[in-house]
């Protein structure tokens, strides 16, 4: 099936221009035809930069949803409308890329996952580190067996010093939490998908605002304004799944730690272990001596990657629009993410009530 599918985008912030509009804009199958954004001024910036020729501008999502020559819908916006906006797209009869974490809340999410079995659409979330090319890399050997049984995993996301103080990251209520919520959530969702693992059985975290008072603070990105910071600066989550695989998850946007881990991670299995500490690293045992080696991960390609230069961000759009052309699942499956969604949560609440929690 040959077609160029009609794209709408709602929300035209930071994410929008920094990920999804540029990486849609190199893909041949598609074409942006509509921006939404509460600022007017942004929506007709992007569609000015990123649209077709007579794209349209809205500042209302719903007036947007409107156009029935639209296919896809990308939902760019915070996290507390993410579920609004992605149900009312589905219910539009468009497929819908939302931007991660899948919602702020597991029922949320539930909602948005019953809506695209509902209508028949596809839904999928913007967990662009499984297209890097070390995870496609790490996921084909976990696929072929070469790890053997992954009974532990680390998700590591620990920055010391690089709080966001842009948009409303600082903001409880709009984004559902801090750093475990923003980068946290990369690092988990990296973690089950290469472990294959997605049923939790317990849960026990902890959250921290330690460093978020402080006054003109050291940081990547400006001091933050104490006042604002309603959420973690750090939390932690130690999760037993169903078949006693344990991972433990860490995320920080200040701590005061040197090593620097974004979106990584760590596994261990009963016939070799992985890590992403300095390149992907695979070590393990052979004729009684110990082995480490380092994936040369500049030649030759793996199973979603055909060897040429494409970012995590352009082979997530390829492969997104391409799953809709051809009826296909999406790499990143909506029941997988709210999966990751259940054990955020359950992290949050089991460090404002002490107490593990378990799943049904």
């Amino acid at each position: 099936m040959s077609k160029t599918l009609r794209i709408g985008i709602i929300g035209c912030g930071g994410i929008a221009t920094g990920k999804h509009m540029p990486s849609l804009a190199k893909q041949s199958n598609g074409e942006m035809v509509a921006f939404c954004d509460i600022v007017q001024e942004r929506a007709e910036e992007a569609a000015e930069k990123y649209g077709v020729e007579g794209a349209k501008v809205y500042t209302d999502f719903r007036e947007l949803l409107q156009d029935g020559s639209i296919d896809v819908i990308h939902v760019c916006t915070p996290n507390d409308s993410h579920s609004e906006i992605t149900v009312a797209s589905l219910e539009a009869g468009k497929h819908v890329m939302c931007e991660k974490p899948m919602a702020k809340t597991t029922a949320q999410a539930r909602e948005m996952l019953e809506a695209a079995k509902r209508t028949g659409k596809k839904l999928t979330i913007g967990y662009q580190n499984r297209f890097r090319d070390d995870s496609q890399y790490l996921k084909q050997m976990c696929e072929n067996g070469d790890l053997g049984d992954v009974y532990y995993g680390k998700a590591l996301a620990t920055r010391r010093r690089a709080v966001p103080t842009w948009g409303v990251f600082l903001d409880e209520e709009k984004q559902g939490g801090g750093p475990l919520i923003d980068i946290g959530t990369h690092a988990l969702d990296l973690t089950l998908w290469l472990m294959d693992n997605y049923k939790p059985k317990s849960v026990m975290g902890s959250t921290f605002h330690k460093l978020g008072h402080r006054e003109n603070a050291a940081n990547a990105f400006g001091p933050w304004n104490p006042e604002e910071f309603k959420v973690e600066d750090s939390a932690f989550g130690f999760i037993t799944m169903e078949n006693g695989a344990t991972i433990i998850l860490e995320s920080s946007w200040a701590l005061n730690v040197l090593d620097f881990n974004e979106a990584q991670t760590i596994l261990a299995g009963t016939e070799a272990g992985a890590d992403m500490k300095d390149g992907l690293r695979i070590n393990g045992e052979k004729m009684s001596r110990l082995y480490e080696t380092k994936v040369d991960l500049g030649a030759g390609g793996v199973a979603f990657y055909s060897g040429e230069t494409e970012s995590d961000a352009d082979r997530e759009a390829r492969l997104w629009l391409q799953a809709v052309i051809d009826d296909t699942e999406p790499v990143v499956k909506p029941e997988q993410a709210l999966v990751v969604t259940q054990i955020l949560e359950a992290i949050y609440e089991s460090a404002k009530t002490g107490k593990a929690v378990y799943f049904e």
